[in-house]
């Protein structure tokens, strides 16, 4: 019988351990919301309650050029506003290794950390953060070069744990690693993994709320939400394109590919199509630069496609609130048992109102289970109803994943044992 071994039933004592951890939160050299470190925090501190020693791994912002192969190392993209911000919250100290690239292609020198990792045994400082995993060489790479550096990178530890949910690619530090070492889950991995499972079998009606900026990245998770949903409702261009398919409506700003990827997803769907919940009253605008009081407006959808559409009609930049005042859709919502929310309704820089609503209106019912992923969702929610959004951290019915991405990928593959680094760890 295959399982995933668990951090807690490994013997740590003494060993220094690899811990790779998704604190992708910098924005141009700060902290943009701190919560994804805050859920890693129990896992380092039972790392240190069992005697072990740890050297932290995350990968920041996209250094790694796909075309070029080139690495661009930049303070902007730097860990150390991370470590700072550990270091203080737990009043620890940490050392980083100041390894510098060779060339374009990135860091291939690890001796630095064998320094660091000494400094730690000694006691002169509490753990190790590595660099930006993307800076080095091999880390995102399709050839050897990963195994590579996940070789030289094992041979400074005993023992690997992986409580980055959200880093769901199968990259050197999540993936390649584990053929190296013994290799556990932590216990952010383990929580993610447990209340995933609450998508795969939901408390029924089921109610998914998907949105996206491009349609044909989100049609594999989308045909396994829709013959798993009760309901399934759309936001963002994801809508957009679902209605110029469905209707003919000439939206601004959206692409042939996009509107032709949800045609054929309507078409694929079948009778399943039905699940999708239309949110009848949308926002739209003249431009998405800017919101004045005279450049947008509520439109209901069977208005709108009385317009004449030979040329784009506007932008639809949110589902507008009156959409969640609609009987019909107020009724799916207090009715479901589980509602996974991965979206926000519209272009919440100009016009946050349609998700604050449908986010209230999740509020409302009191008995189903929440699932929240995406950081832009969550971020949003905490930004724009700081009061609800500080209850619902504290509610056992409410949760939070630190990953949109990898949520999706779960869901497209059937299983939060179909990503990658998490096949890595099973065991039989």
């Amino acid at each position: 019988m295959s399982y995933i071994p668990a951090m807690l039933d490994a013997d740590l004592k003494g060993k220094v351990v690899l811990v790779r951890m998704d604190h992708n939160v910098v924005k141009k050299g700060k902290i943009k919301d701190p919560m994804r470190i805050d859920a890693t925090i129990p896992t380092l501190l039972h790392i240190f309650k069992k005697g072990a020693m740890p050297i932290l791994m995350s990968h920041v912002g996209r250094p790694y050029d796909k075309q070029t192969k080139k690495i661009t190392i930049s303070e902007l993209e730097s860990v150390e506003p991370i470590v700072e911000y550990l270091c203080n919250k737990l009043q620890l100290k940490a050392e980083i290794p100041s390894m510098r690239a060779g060339d374009a292609f990135g860091i291939s020198d690890l001796s630095l950390l064998g320094d660091a990792v000494k400094k730690m045994k000694s006691g002169d400082c509490d753990f190790v953060y590595l660099p930006n995993t993307r800076w080095f060489k091999g880390e995102e790479a399709k050839d050897d070069s990963a195994d590579v550096f996940a070789k030289e990178l094992a041979s400074y530890a005993d023992a690997y744990i992986n409580d980055a949910f959200g880093s769901w690619q199968a990259h050197a530090s999540t993936y390649h690693i584990c053929n190296y070492l013994p290799s556990y889950a932590g216990l952010l991995m383990q929580k993610e993994i447990g209340n995933l499972d609450k998508v795969f079998a939901p408390k029924r009606p089921l109610v998914a709320v998907v949105a996206g900026s491009k349609f044909d990245t989100k049609i594999g998770p989308l045909s396994s939400l829709i013959r798993n949903a009760d309901h399934l409702i759309l936001g963002g261009v994801i809508y957009n394109a679902y209605l110029a398919a469905k209707y003919g409506l000439n939206v601004s700003g959206l692409s042939e590919e996009d509107v032709a990827a949800a045609r054929k997803f309507i078409q694929d769907s079948g009778d399943d199509a039905a699940k999708i919940v239309e949110l009848p009253y949308v926002v739209l605008c003249d431009s998405i630069e800017e919101r004045k009081e005279d450049n947008w407006d509520v439109y209901h959808i069977e208005e709108l496609r009385q317009w004449d559409q030979s040329d784009p009609i506007g932008y639809i930049l949110d589902a507008a609130p009156e959409s969640f005042e609609q009987e019909a859709i107020c009724k799916i919502f207090k009715a479901a048992g589980t509602i996974f929310v991965n979206a926000v309704m519209g272009f919440t820089a100009l016009f946050p109102e349609g998700s604050m609503a449908m986010y209230r209106l999740i509020d409302e019912n009191p008995l189903a289970q929440k699932l929240f992923g995406g950081g832009d969702t969550i971020q949003d929610f905490g930004t724009y109803l700081p009061g609800i959004f500080a209850k619902a951290q504290n509610n056992p019915l409410y949760y939070f994943f630190t990953g949109g991405g990898a949520i999706l990928s779960a869901i497209e593959s059937g299983s939060a044992q179909g990503m990658k680094p998490v096949q890595a760890l099973i065991k039989e």
